[in-house]
């Protein structure tokens, strides 16, 4: 895949705070350079749910070229949010809050939203469409490669990947953005 090898001065510091917090998991730069191309469409209020020490949302924020735009993110572990606080405390357009994404519902609705397939909650189709904008835009990261349908994941239906492909209130795409991982990306109609 083609990408310039340079990452963003934002990211850069995101992963030295990642490595000073020894936090390994975090937002692929396949990934990320797809999240900061499509925050540079958005307006409004962008969300992340799951920070980790804000990586993803440090790509979510290179990508803004709006002054209207925002990003607020939760993460459910004190410390990390902390972290993560450290890359933006002085950023206005971004808001780090220690506090689990359910309690973001009052902050949409969202006109990007970025979380990991992978995260514990409810991350199903109708407990977050009441949470975008008409014409938002939902990233899910984190999938495994699959090229039967319906989609399986480890043996079993990946329920979760069959529902967003298949909800009529979004348009949806599963997108290889590396050889082992997928995105998948739905557009609320």
């Amino acid at each position: 895949m083609s990408a310039p090898p340079e990452l963003p001065e934002i990211v850069t510091r995101a992963f030295d705070v990642s490595r000073r917090a020894g936090y390994v998991s975090f937002c692929r730069n396949e990934t990320g350079r797809l999240l900061a191309t499509l925050a540079a469409t958005r307006d409004g209020t962008m969300a992340e749910f799951g920070t980790g020490c804000g990586v993803g949302t440090a790509w979510l924020r290179s990508g803004v070229r709006r002054d209207s735009a925002r990003i607020v993110t939760a993460e459910l572990d004190p410390r990390l949010a902390k972290f993560a606080g450290e890359i933006f405390d002085e950023d206005p357009q971004v808001e780090v809050l220690a506090v689990d994404w359910a309690s973001l519902r009052d902050r949409g609705p969202f006109s990007l939203l970025f979380l990991d397939a992978g995260m514990p909650g409810d991350i199903t189709v109708d407990n977050i469409e009441e949470l975008i904008e008409e014409g938002g835009i939902v990233v899910l990261d984190d999938l495994l490669p699959c090229e039967q349908w319906p989609p399986l994941s480890y043996g079993r239906v990946d329920t979760l990947r069959e529902h967003w492909l298949t909800d009529e209130r979004f348009t949806a795409v599963e997108v290889l953005v590396a050889p082992e991982t997928t995105v998948l990306i739905a557009t609320k109609r």
